[in-house]
């Protein structure tokens, strides 16, 4: 049964939510949250307040400062319906109260309401212009989504008679580009998978995924030990990074773990290039490391030193889980600075499916970083039959 903890059960962000910007804290997310919702509905806040300032003020005094200010602050927040509304609203009010003084016809009212209604329109080509930037940059982001998928597409359901599930987490909401990455391929060896962290950001580190992507799918498929896969993947960073002018301009390393799971053996086989190491989740909830006695360097780094790969073998009993992860999981980071331990917090609990485990996982740590995740974050999970 899947079991859904108290982070899991408040959900992750609701739509319509401010979107958090993943450089600050717990705290100030929702100080700038709380300004948000202010600033959204002070444009009615205005013309509130500037309907009382006219009425109760003497004819001297005017509001057009708050009533030119209400389709101004609408133009960027609200849609072009919101924001013609809102121009509406300043006008009728400001003419209803010089009807209800009878000053209508003053030249200072008429003044008043004149520049009410040329804000109102110019907010209104305002929020055209923003609009325009907005569908732009939409498009850039769908853009920026299938070539994410493109280079990380999702895996079938059930591989090689393995329930996979894989999932990919910006760390900042609504990006889709990052350098963390995942592959799962059937072979004549087994059912292979990579999960790796690439140094950096941006296309660089894009271009370092489909190298690695792209070395691994055709290696799983031709090399006999997981060993030599690890080798090709190694060899392809090196000529990209020779081609690139040196290791450094091109991300410089990624740490990585690639595991094996032959066709019905029971065994899981893990080569470890300096990463996290993978976990598994047994029936009965029992979550154990698969820590390997000789972890290598990680890929890239090989100009460093002579350090053999040597794949570990590990039960993998039916019903059980494997999951792998990049650090964006396990360096999350509550308000008090302590790291989210994935290890800790799976032990005891079950689930379904592999698809819920990665989901609830997903909610749990934006939960409990309070949405402020710092990095990207890839899994895979793996269930025996």
């Amino acid at each position: 049964m899947e079991e859904e903890g108290p982070y899991a059960r408040a959900g992750g962000r609701l739509p319509g939510d401010p979107v958090p910007d993943p450089g600050l804290g717990p705290v100030e997310g929702r100080r700038i949250s709380y300004a948000r919702t202010f600033v959204h509905r002070l444009p009615a806040l205005l013309l509130i307040v500037g309907a009382f300032y006219d009425y109760f003020t003497p004819q001297d005094f005017t509001a057009a400062p708050f009533f030119t200010a209400a389709p101004l602050v609408a133009a960027p927040l609200y849609s072009r319906r919101g924001t013609v509304l809102t121009g509406l609203a300043a006008v009728v009010v400001v003419l209803a109260i010089h009807i209800r003084l009878g000053i209508v016809l003053h030249t200072d009212a008429i003044t008043e309401a004149a520049t009410v209604a040329t804000v109102a329109v110019l907010a209104v080509l305002i929020n055209l212009l923003v609009r325009r930037s907005s569908e732009q940059l939409a498009s850039a982001r769908e853009i920026a989504e299938a070539a994410q998928r493109a280079v990380l597409p999702e895996p079938a359901e059930r591989i090689g008679g393995f329930e996979i599930a894989a999932r990919y987490e910006a760390a900042q909401e609504g990006a889709f580009i990052g350098g963390d990455l995942y592959a799962v391929q059937d072979t004549p060896h087994g059912v292979r998978l990579v999960v790796g962290d690439v140094r950096g950001k941006g296309m660089g580190a894009v271009a370092a995924v489909a190298v690695v992507i792209g070395a691994f799918r055709e290696a799983a498929e031709q090399e006999a030990t997981l060993e030599a896969v690890a080798q090709r993947l190694e060899r392809a960073l090196a000529r990209e990074g020779t081609r690139r002018d040196g290791l450094d301009a091109f991300e410089g390393f990624t740490t990585a773990v690639l595991a094996e799971l032959p066709h019905g053996d029971g065994v899981v086989r893990i080569v470890d290039r300096g990463h996290p190491p993978p976990l598994l989740l047994q029936v009965d909830g029992t979550v154990s490391a698969l820590e390997v006695q000789e972890p290598a360097l990680p890929l890239g780094m090989g100009e460093l030193g002579v350090w053999p790969d040597r794949a570990e073998e590990f039960a993998f009993p039916g019903g059980a889980t494997l999951l792998v992860y990049t650090d964006g999981l396990s360096e999350a980071r509550d308000s008090h600075g302590v790291f989210y331990d994935p290890g800790e917090r799976l032990a005891g609990r079950t689930f379904r499916t592999p698809e819920a485990l990665l989901g609830i996982l997903a909610k749990e740590v934006r939960r409990y970083s309070g949405g402020w995740m710092t990095d990207d974050m890839a899994m895979i999970a793996v269930r025996h039959p």
